[in-house]
């Protein structure tokens, strides 16, 4: 069993700005991207997994354009609450900087902790092992990054430096002697990305 885990493509999104949940389309880069994730998913995929959002849907029909798409919104990015599309720099310094310094466990205003996400991908990335079926799932930053720290016990706090994952990156997990391994096969830097003040 394979399992490909993959980003969506370049957001349209000015840099800077606080986003999760939010449904934004891609840029005009979104075909010379998806086609080289095309060119390295293999044809052997059989169940397709997907974050209900279109910079989501799009890629996964890009690349299985003949193939049932599951989606999920457990496979959704963060929800970031008020704080979504808010620049991170309009964000009152006293809101933000408890999240900043705990990320984990403080939950944005009216929004998500990332063990919230954590949960939620976890149970579903569950579901999708037991079927036992090469997969593929295309979803977000945060929720490759739960996945990936959940298969090598990687802490949540130690995440972004540990998996350093760029719009439309591929990375394939499998199984030698039960144990989960996994394998960056593309991770082209796009677009510097915020996820916080500068």
């Amino acid at each position: 069993m394979e399992i490909y885990l993959i980003r969506h493509t370049t957001p349209a999104v000015a840099t800077g700005i606080c986003y999760g949940q939010t449904d934004l389309d891609v840029t005009n880069t979104f075909t010379t991207e998806a086609n080289i994730i095309k060119n390295i998913v293999p044809n052997t995929v059989h169940q397709i997994y997907s974050s209900p959002l279109q910079r989501c849907t799009k890629l996964a029909t890009h690349v299985f354009p003949h193939k049932q798409i599951e989606l999920h919104h457990h496979l959704k990015e963060i929800n970031c609450g008020q704080w979504e599309m808010q620049a991170w720099n309009d964000i009152a310094k006293e809101e933000i900087t408890p999240w900043m310094e705990n990320f984990v466990h403080v939950r944005m205003p009216q929004g998500e902790n990332y063990i919230d996400v954590y949960n939620r991908v976890t149970a579903v990335f569950n579901t999708i092992v037991q079927q036992r079926q090469h997969a593929a799932i295309v979803a977000h930053g945060g929720v490759l990054r739960s996945i990936l720290s959940y298969i090598t016990n990687t802490p949540l706090i130690d995440s972004f430096k540990a998996f350093t994952l760029h719009y439309g990156c591929v990375v394939k997990i499998n199984w030698v002697n039960d144990v989960p391994t996994h394998t960056i096969l593309s991770n082209i830097p796009h677009a510097k990305e915020t996820h916080k003040p500068t």
